[in-house]
């Protein structure tokens, strides 16, 4: 874990305020840098990592990123969870430019951006550098999610318009950053992957050069085009990467998580202090269970039979976790129960706590309370302090980056899968995948990394994202492979709105 110290309030409510403020937010970048703000570029760059928990909200980027595909869906139970609908819009792709997580997630990341511009302006290259990694990063979620990106020449005025970059833009400069810094980023060590360094960089080229031919395409919609010199680069950069796999697949989600060698790259948190795991398993589980929950998120049947049951990685019977909280790691399906795993808890009404796979987006009657699989994808901690664990993030995992290498080959790389698949079974209790198959690649992925913020991300790539599915019965408009530039947003006049909003 990074070691956060307490900062000024002062600068805590300088940093909020782009954060709340959505008008004039996109115009400060690069050098939009007040030169009368008396900051402290190091106590800066503390919030700027704090800015990242942005990531750990149930809402924002993860919903966007998790809400949007066939793995996550926020039903609307009785007078629960309806919130005007913003948690359905997602997942049925209905959302609007005024969508208040839309909105949140782009101000969240430009935020974060013109921190780190100021801490590039004013700061030591060593935290110069970190800032650029940081900003590379915000910038990749902006390219995924919103297509383009504001900024300002170096040396431009304040009084000037920004300037917007193209998504292929963005995207070369991604590149060239992350090229440019990487051999001044720390080595990463392990208990420190809240920090920037090199096999973050090493990791996230590896992802922009996996997603260019998406980014760089003429028509959003595709059809995209997989460089073998780009497929290449992404063997490369994850063959560079120090990481090792984790013995345990829940070894990345425990209360401990900061000594898994497979971490590249995570929010950091101290108990007591900031961040927001905990939603990981409190959006879920249900009132009567341990931890109370708050009976909202679920996952959808048609994502959880993809697994065999027996799968580690959605069936952990940790004895710790069934003694402290009653149930198993992964998703929870059927009768639930009190802690020790023995007592059956019933819901508010007194009927069973049985979570069922049937799940319907508006949800009433006698199961309004039971529909829907809910996952646990964090070990979940009862002795919190301000409702903050000290469990990491996980923003960047390294098996994530074995399975970008081998869809790299699998899409015309330069490479060899040496044991990936084997590596990555013997965690999972099943047998090796085929890793040579684009469709097993696809599948291998949705198994692995659920609710870690990339499933959008690889049905766009893969060509899925605007199916049909359960919960959204007719195919999407491709407009709604990218998010719509907020509001707010288009008062600068160099800015433009995505096709179709």
């Amino acid at each position: 874990m990074k070691k956060i110290n307490l900062f000024k309030p002062l600068l805590f409510l300088f940093s909020f305020s782009f954060l709340v403020g959505c008008t004039d937010l996109e115009e400060e970048v690069l050098d939009g840098v007040n030169a009368e703000l008396d900051v402290d570029p190091s106590s800066l760059l503390v919030s700027t990592y704090r800015n990242l928990r942005g990531f750990q909200a149930q809402g924002q980027m993860f919903a966007l990123d998790e809400m949007s595909s066939d793995a996550l869906v926020g039903p609307t139970r009785g007078g629960d969870w309806d919130d005007n609908g913003v948690w359905r819009q997602i997942h049925t792709h209905e959302w609007t430019p005024t969508h208040p997580e839309v909105t949140n997630a782009y101000n969240t990341l430009l935020s974060t951006v013109y921190n780190c511009n100021i801490i590039i302006d004013r700061g030591t290259t060593s935290d110069a550098t970190e800032a650029r990694f940081i900003k590379a990063f915000c910038y990749y979620h902006l390219v995924d999610l919103f297509g383009k990106v504001p900024y300002r020449e170096i040396g431009s005025s304040q009084s000037d318009n920004p300037k917007v970059y193209t998504r292929a833009e963005a995207t070369n400069y991604i590149i060239s950053e992350l090229e440019a810094i990487l051999p001044n980023l720390p080595v990463r060590s392990v208990g420190n992957a809240g920090d920037a360094n090199q096999d973050a960089a090493r990791m996230l080229l590896a992802k922009t050069y996996l997603n260019k031919g998406v980014f760089a395409a003429a028509n959003t919609a595709g059809p995209y085009t997989f460089a073998a010199a780009d497929m290449t680069k992404v063997v490369q950069y994850v063959d560079a990467m120090t990481n090792t796999l984790a013995p345990d697949y829940w070894d990345n989600f425990s209360k401990s998580n900061d000594n898994s060698n497979e971490l590249v790259f995570v929010s950091a948190n101290e108990l007591g202090d900031g961040g927001d795991v905990r939603s990981r398993w409190h959006m879920g589980t249900h009132y009567n269970q341990t931890p109370s929950g708050w009976n909202g998120f679920s996952t959808l049947a048609e994502y959880y039979d993809r697994y065999n049951p027996a799968d580690l990685r959605i069936n952990n019977p940790k004895p710790s976790v069934i003694a402290a909280n009653g149930y198993n790691l992964g998703y929870l399906v059927g009768q639930q129960y009190a802690p020790g795993g023995t007592t059956p808890l019933n819901d508010r009404n007194g009927n069973p706590l049985v979570f069922t796979k049937e799940l319907t987006i508006i949800t009433g009657g006698a199961t309004l309370e039971t529909a829907g699989i809910r996952g646990i994808k964090y070990e979940p901690t009862i002795d919190l302090v301000n409702n903050s664990p000290d469990t990491d993030y996980v923003l960047l995992r390294y098996s994530d980056a074995l399975l970008m290498k081998a869809e790299a080959i699998a899409r015309g790389g330069s490479g060899s899968l040496g044991t990936i698949a084997a590596d990555l079974a013997a965690r999972t209790g099943q047998p090796a995948v085929d890793l040579t198959s684009l469709d097993n690649i696809y599948a291998e992925r949705g198994r692995e990394l659920w609710w870690e913020g990339w499933r959008r991300n690889d049905m766009i790539r893969f060509g899925k994202f605007l199916d049909a599915r359960a919960l959204k019965p007719s195919a999407s408009n491709p407009k709604y492979l990218l998010f719509p530039i907020p509001i707010a947003a288009l008062y600068n006049p160099n800015m433009t709105q995505n096709p179709g909003y």
